[in-house]
């Protein structure tokens, strides 16, 4: 059977429209102006909550065209690279809108990097300035970069501004030892130096089809980190997008929970720029921390929780579940990794909230497709592609177009979303763009329905004796034990076979599950080519990303590591 053109269109929900330009074009602009709208439609309603402090939207504007102004009399223009390297807090939202006003391009850092990776990223990005936090775990890297790199200034916000009486003199008094020691002078300007203005600042005109909003640095398909240019409009469709996806969403009264950081493109759309198009209060952690988090939506209730796999599981498979009122949510978006069908299913059962899964990657701004809020959300399925988006499978090999359900093929992407390319990378853009459509690297079918599955990356793919074994098929049969709270698969070297699958393990508390038990149970649920040839029981949760999904890569290097150093 063949599939006719946009055939997904016919399973869309009856509220959302799949044609943005026949029905409703999705109106793109600059980014900052979804901040000056909340500012003037709610300006007193609740905005931004971090560790028990609150601004309103009019404090947070006020200081947005603050800082543009003392970015702008600094020499922060269109042209011009400004990193942000912050946890979730408050200055990250200020100074992410304030240096989208005056046109220059923001860069996402992670906290965490070694001082060899923002090293390479603040070269290769051409980054001037950086915006950071006055805590010694972050700035003393940076402090180092001034003199390494061509990184110019530094602009430092002060970490107990953040935090509400008692909380901020508490932390200067008994975690001084954290706090960095800030020279005065001419290469560090201080947030409140940087602010004190009037505020009274035109931003430059903005091309948003063509003026780069975001370097969000990616891995891509090749692993070797590199910024994808993000326009203005790519950002705003993408939230325009979600606006219509999540309908019935209500502006200026719900409440958002962010607890994966916003240097992700994942939570910098789905949880920033969504909450601040729709005037939604931002409830912010600067960290990922199971009971934290769970306090946190029991005491301030959010109604929205974007989040990883890895973090639902976790939520699942906490011993004291029943202690914490979890009623509030309403919708839960889970990306950044394939969600495990067990997963979704425990989560829905505790919560009674719908957890949507969809797909994306940096390139795509990020969001490509997701299931629907009502109606069909598919088990194991990453839904339907996103409003005003094409999404093709083609062949790995040959990139024929596949036209039949339940074929494989490599998703291919086209829409507003699509980044205008990788920063100083003509070669690696040329490789992954082809007549509009972004080539992913991931492998997915159909089916009938239009929704889309995915089966796993092209590069994780494990070639046993020539065979294609996809590692997300052996993890979904694993997570169904009852006794598996945590796994991964891959490929690992192997002399007879090319490679073999191995797995690595964390059993639920006081569980118990042999080797053997495990492949008993695998036996009817995957091939003897797919079965697992080593199994490694860790007592530990396994290792994680910055944003909290499991790291598969790391696991490899480990494995890789262990095997050299044997005899």
């Amino acid at each position: 059977m063949q599939q006719s053109e946009f055939f997904w269109e016919s399973s869309y929900p009856p509220n959302v429209q799949w044609n943005t330009q026949l029905y409703s074009p999705l109106q793109t602009g600059p980014i900052y102006q979804y901040l000056e709208s909340s500012r003037k439609k709610f300006p007193h309603r609740p905005a931004f909550r971090f560790m028990g402090k609150v601004w309103s939207w009019e404090e947070i504007g006020t200081l947005v065209d603050r800082m543009a102004k003392g970015l702008h009399d600094h020499g922060v223009e269109k042209g011009v690279k400004v990193g942000l390297c912050l946890p979730n807090c408050p200055y990250f939202l200020i100074a992410y809108y304030a240096i989208a006003k005056t046109g220059a391009t923001i860069v996402n850092y992670n906290p965490l990097y070694a001082e060899e990776e923002l090293a390479k990223q603040i070269e290769d990005s051409r980054t001037d300035y950086m915006v950071t936090i006055d805590l010694k775990v972050t700035y003393d890297k940076l402090q180092k970069m001034l003199h390494c790199t061509r990184l110019n200034q530094i602009i430092v916000c002060p970490f107990t501004s953040c935090l509400p009486f008692p909380k901020n003199l508490l932390f200067s008094i008994f975690k001084k030892s954290e706090q960095a020691v800030i020279p005065n002078d001419d290469r560090h300007i201080s947030f409140e130096q940087l602010t004190s203005n009037d505020g009274h600042f035109n931003p430059p005109p903005i091309n948003v089809e063509e003026d780069i909003a975001i370097f969000q640095y990616t891995g891509g398909t090749t692993g070797i980190p590199k910024g994808a240019m993000l326009t203005h409009a790519n950002l705003t469709a993408n939230v325009e997008q979600c606006v219509r996806w999540f309908y019935d969403l209500h502006p200026g009264q719900e409440r958002m929970l962010a607890v994966i950081p916003f240097f992700h493109v994942f939570a910098m759309t789905t949880i920033l720029n969504l909450s601040v198009r729709l005037g939604f209060e931002i409830i912010a952690s600067p960290r990922f921390n199971l009971d934290e988090t769970l306090t946190l939506i029991h005491q301030t209730r959010p109604h929205f929780f974007p989040a990883v796999p890895a973090i639902y599981n976790a939520i699942n498979a906490h011993p004291d579940i029943k202690k914490y009122d979890l009623t509030s949510l309403r919708y839960c978006i889970s990306g950044g990794a394939p969600l495990p069908v067990e997963v979704k299913r425990a989560f829905e059962s505790e919560t009674g909230c719908v957890l949507v899964e969809g797909y994306g990657l940096t390139e795509t701004s990020p969001v490509a497709c997701a299931n629907p809020i009502e109606g069909a959300n598919k088990l194991g399925s990453i839904g339907l592609p996103f409003p005003g988006t094409i999404i093709e499978l083609h062949d790995s090999e040959t990139g024929k177009l596949v036209a039949s359900p339940h074929t494989r093929g490599e998703i291919w992407v086209k829409g507003p979303q699509v980044m205008k390319g990788y920063w100083n990378r003509p070669d690696e853009t040329a490789n992954v763009m082809q007549d509009g459509f972004l080539k992913t690297g991931d492998v997915a079918e159909y089916d009938e329905d239009g929704y889309l599955y995915i089966v796993d990356r092209i590069k994780d793919l494990i070639l046993v004796n020539g065979y294609n074994v996809y590692p997300r098929v052996i993890e979904e049969a694993i997570y169904k034990h009852p006794s598996v709270e945590e796994c991964v698969a891959a490929g690992v070297p192997d002399e007879h076979r090319g490679e073999a699958p191995k797995v690595w393990i964390k059993l639920k508390s006081g569980r118990h599950l042999t080797e053997e038990d495990l492949r008993h149970f695998l036996s009817d649920k995957i091939s003897k080519i797919e079965m697992p040839r080593h199994v490694e029981f860790r007592d530990e949760p396994l290792p994680k990303t910055m944003i909290g999904k499991l790291s598969k890569k790391d696991l490899i290097a480990q494995e890789l590591q262990k095997q050299k150093n044997q005899p």
